[in-house]
């Protein structure tokens, strides 16, 4: 498989270390990001999942742990809106370039503000999808952070 997506370009135009991690990704299941979590062998607190929503009608991108659920109102909160809703899988794909599954909170088609979960964050290293199924991207939060100018905010319900 390869590994040239505009994630990876992404980073390696911004100059940031990352290596990427490939498994065997298995269409049709609930709960992507904790299937890879396992495939990789990552506990699921550091294998983030990216997840496209509407803040106020406005294009927006949350990342939080993958074993974790948005709360819609801290969602709304982090991105200075009212009220939240996820996004129609096929608009978040003409809106990043990627398909649902694949899609990156690096190298998006069209840039949208992006947050992460802020307990999310406090690791050495993170992984997030690296842009197509199967694939991932393991980085510095910091370097994740730089990369998407993204925010740290709590995103996450209790």
């Amino acid at each position: 498989m390869s590994t040239a997506t505009p994630a990876t370009r992404a980073l390696t135009q911004a100059r940031l270390p990352f290596r990427v991690i490939e498994y065997d990704y298995v269409s049709g299941q609930d709960r992507i990001g904790l299937h890879a979590a396992e495939a990789i062998g990552i506990e699921p607190g550091r294998v983030l999942k990216t997840l496209m929503l509407e803040v106020d009608g406005k294009p927006a991108c949350a990342v939080i742990p993958s074993d974790r659920s948005l709360s819609m109102k801290r969602v709304a909160q982090a991105f200075g809106g009212k009220s939240a809703q996820m996004m129609p899988p096929d608009k978040a794909e003409r809106l990043t370039g990627y398909h649902t599954g694949g899609i990156s909170p690096l190298g998006q088609k069209r840039a949208c503000p992006i947050a992460f979960e802020e307990t999310a964050l406090g690791s050495a290293e993170i992984v997030v999808n690296g842009g197509k199924r199967g694939m991932m991207i393991a980085l510095a939060p910091s370097d994740a952070l730089s990369a998407t100018k993204g925010k740290p905010a709590p995103l996450c319900a209790d």
